[in-house]
């Protein structure tokens, strides 16, 4: 029997005849709580995810992935794209059908486009269709094709699709164009409410199986997960139908990952914090109260560290970057929910028998690991040629960051399945101007239109110039100083729509509109323009392009920088130390590096991808920092704990040797839950896929088990600096 447990008995033995008379009702209250609480918290819970779990597949309903509804509001491009409407008379989204045959169109190809116009006039999502528009070498047509942009974009362009499906052997037929590429990346973010879910928690719960080797335990961790996960959706789809947060496929997909991934890490730190507390106590109470005591700080720290860093993207001026915030945030908030009463709950309930075959016995002590406890040994042994020699491979691992892309790429890169809108474009590139359908929209002064036309036809990369016209049957006239009228059957006045004074002209490119050709030309548009009309603006695809990726490049440069100081903050004030804070900040972003630059060569090398997103290495950068130093978190709160009973050094490697364990499972569940976001044919989701895995990796394997704990025994006990544990004199150093 323990001293404890002892003097508890003898204190019980000799306590005066009233304390004995009151402890029946206190011993009844208590039952009665051990019973009463754990279930509501389980009842809470089981409703929460049943009226948020039909909200799984609904998420979509109050999604978008227009690109332009996330740029910034002083953006040009979004300024146009609000103007449009006002000048158009309709909300629509342009498609362009494509139709070629190698050697000419036949007499039988004329006739089929006749009879799919035909048809296609007549769908409800269908506006005023142009004419069929042949190219100078015979062998292809083009038709703008407007789509009605508040009905399913995705349906109505299949149902364009379909139409087209039947065309006679030898003709090709696509549908292109804006409203093209938004169907297929529509399409390609399909599987984030089934196939993601399926392949992360299926991946999840193999690895907790082999990590338990207990049937029940992964049940108990993955449903505590999808439960966090199912009441977040609820919350937030709830708030999108509001308008108070903006939801597309990316943040989708990020937030299902994110949730599921952080959820089951801090579930995992209460397993084994709760396995550690059933050796010592025999009560399920005791040893609840016990797991929770020990794992609430570390898990509260780890979530805080992490919703702040996602908090940072609202300085972003990128509006999809600010969406992320809080719904990621939110996604967080009931992860650590989940995993400190809902986990918690259902372990109470099931009590040793989670672990079944291998229950924790009390008085027994958890085997060491000789893995764990080699490496400990190396660690006391060489501390700083380990920590050297770990920054040194990271380091150049780094020096890949040179060969990172992260400027931008052509939205017919975007999706890597395939993609008819891809192929149409690359139709019509081989017989039209480049930027047919897709046109640089520019707005300015009435009194400067013709001006504004000659301006924008004087560039290389522009190919023609017409104003937005109601009375023409084309709805559009031609304009500049040489432009010649269209060949009406009957005369026309034509005059250009006028709204507040201003005109809009439309400026077909000569280059693809996502090519790198088209957004250097558009640079060049605004300044030309701007000599004409100081107040003319210029939009249309390729500005948005070019709009966001300059907005991405000035959050990247502006928000990472903030992230390190406000985790920084939050680390001293949990750490209660300055030294110990930098030590981490600095491990992980070496961290960051190294898995920036081995992605870069196998971007570049291995995947062949075109390049990145500017926002690429920002989003990286907030999930690895934020979750690397949850790890570090995890063990330096327990180096901490042990370090006040034992001495720091000491204390350094039995948290290590105790925590090496259990992180490192987490690090590898976290890595799998990542991965799985590559199933999504999407560029930037599956960059981020590889990023995170593999830096989560290289933070658990090399930062966490080597490089922190080497360094940190190397300082000794000026790692705690200012705190009194620096100056804890009678513990060793």
């Amino acid at each position: 029997m323990s001293r404890r447990a002892a003097s508890e008995t003898t204190t019980t033995a000799s306590a005066p005849a009233s304390a004995t008379a009151e402890r029946p009702r206190r011993s009844g209250l208590a039952r009665t709580l051990r019973v009463v609480l754990p279930s509501l918290l389980i009842l809470g819970w089981l409703a929460a995810a049943g009226v948020g779990g039909p909200y799984f597949g609904k998420i979509g309903e109050v999604s978008s992935n227009d690109q332009s509804d996330y740029l910034p509001a002083s953006a040009d491009a979004t300024r146009v794209a609000e103007l449009q409407g006002e000048f158009l008379g309709a909300d629509e989204i342009p498609a362009i059908l494509v139709f070629q045959r190698e050697g000419g169109l036949e007499a039988g190809d004329e006739e089929f486009i006749a009879e799919v116009l035909e048809e296609m006039a007549e769908l409800p999502s269908v506006g005023e269709l142009s004419p069929a528009i042949p190219s100078d070498d015979g062998e292809a047509v083009e038709v703008f094709v407007p789509i009605d942009a508040e009905g399913e974009l995705k349906e109505s362009v299949g149902e364009v699709r379909e139409l087209i499906a039947e065309a006679p052997d030898g003709l090709t037929a696509a549908v292109t164009g804006p409203a093209g590429f938004s169907a297929d990346l529509v399409a390609a973010f399909a599987g984030i409410d089934g196939l993601l879910l399926i392949v992360a928690l299926g991946a999840v719960f193999v690895i907790l199986l082999l990590v338990y080797r207990s049937p029940l335990l992964p049940v108990l961790v993955l449903g505590t997960s999808v439960f966090a996960l199912a009441a977040a959706i609820l919350v937030v789809w709830w708030l999108a139908k509001a308008g108070v947060v903006q939801i597309n496929g990316q943040v989708q997909g990020i937030l299902f990952i994110l949730v599921i991934g952080a959820a089951t890490d801090y579930s995992l730190l209460y397993v084994s914090r709760f396995r550690e507390a059933l050796r010592e106590h025999a009560d399920r109470w005791d040893a609840t109260k016990a797991a929770v005591k020990g794992s609430i700080e570390p898990i509260l720290a780890s979530g805080g560290t992490v919703i702040a860093g996602l908090l940072c993207l609202l300085f972003s001026d990128l509006n999809s970057n600010k969406a992320l915030g809080p719904v990621g945030s939110l996604g967080i908030v009931f992860a650590m929910l989940g995993a400190l009463t809902l986990l918690p709950a259902l372990l109470f309930a099931t009590n040793r028998a989670a672990f079944w075959p291998f229950r924790p016995k009390v008085g027994t002590q958890e085997s060491e690991s000789r893995l764990w406890a080699g490496v400990g040994r190396l660690v006391s042994r060489r501390p700083r040629t380990v920590w050297i020699a770990s920054t040194l491979v990271l380091l150049v691992a780094a020096l890949g960051v040179t060969q990172l892309k992260a400027d931008g790429v052509a939205q017919s890169d975007l999706i890597l399945s395939e993609s008819q809108a891809r192929d149409g474009q690359e139709l019509l590139g081989e017989h039209f101007p480049g930027g047919s359908g897709s046109p640089a929209v520019i707005v300015g002064s009435e009194d400067e239109l013709t001006e504004l036309a000659d301006a924008a036809l004087a560039l290389d990369g522009v190919e023609s110039v017409v104003a937005v016209s109601d009375n023409s049957p084309n709805g559009t006239m031609p304009v500049g100083t040489d432009a010649e009228p269209f060949p009406f059957p009957t005369l026309v006045a034509l005059e250009p729509t006028v709204v507040d004074g201003q005109v809009m002209l439309q400026a077909t490119l000569a280059d693809a509109a996502d090519s790198d050709a088209a957004q250097q030309t558009v640079r060049e548009l605004r300044e030309a323009i701007k000599d004409v009309d100081p107040d003319a603006i210029v939009g249309g695809v390729t500005a948005t392009a070019v709009d966001t990726n300059d907005t991405s490049i000035h959050d990247r440069n502006l928000i990472i920088p903030i992230i390190l100081v406000v985790i920084f903050l939050i680390l001293m004030l949990l750490l209660r130390s300055i030294v110990a804070p930098l030590l981490l900040i600095g491990t992980v972003i070496v961290s960051f590096a190294a898995a920036l630059g081995v992605s870069a060569l196998v971007f570049n090398g291995f995947f062949g991808f075109p390049g990145a997103d500017p926002a690429v290495p920002l989003y990286a950068f907030v999930f690895l920092v934020a979750l690397g130093v949850d790890y570090n978190i995890f063990l330096m709160t327990r180096v901490r704990e042990e370090s006040a009973a034992i001495g720091t050094r000491p204390g350094i490697i039995k948290g290590l040797v105790v925590t090496g364990g259990v992180i490192t499972s987490a690090g590898i569940v976290l890595a799998a839950t990542f991965a799985a976001l590559g199933v999504i044919p999407i560029l930037f989701l599956a960059q981020i896929a590889f990023i995170v895995a593999f830096g989560v990796l290289v933070d658990t394997i090399i930062v966490r088990s080597l490089l922190v704990p080497a360094a940190a025994y190397d300082i000794g006990r000026a790692i705690w600096w200012p705190s009194k544990l620096a100056r804890a004199e009678q513990l060793p150093r």
